[in-house]
């Protein structure tokens, strides 16, 4: 799954429940809400909810040097 394929929206729900997690502040509304917007993105792609969730984490979490 391309970087480009990744809606904004996920990308920030992914940053806010890992700036969360970090903290040790991660609510469960938090937790939800990616996990759902995760799914009904993948539904409406027909990318697989693993695939997605994946390429968002990488993303935000390893990002690449110099992105």
């Amino acid at each position: 799954m391309a970087d480009t394929d990744i809606p904004e929206f996920l990308i920030e729900l992914e940053r806010k429940a890992w700036a969360e997690q970090q903290a040790g502040a991660l609510t469960v509304e938090t937790a939800a809400a990616v996990q759902q917007a995760y799914t009904e993105h993948a539904a409406s792609t027909g990318v697989s909810r693993y695939k997605v969730e994946q390429a968002v984490k990488k993303l935000v979490r390893h990002p690449e040097p110099g992105a």
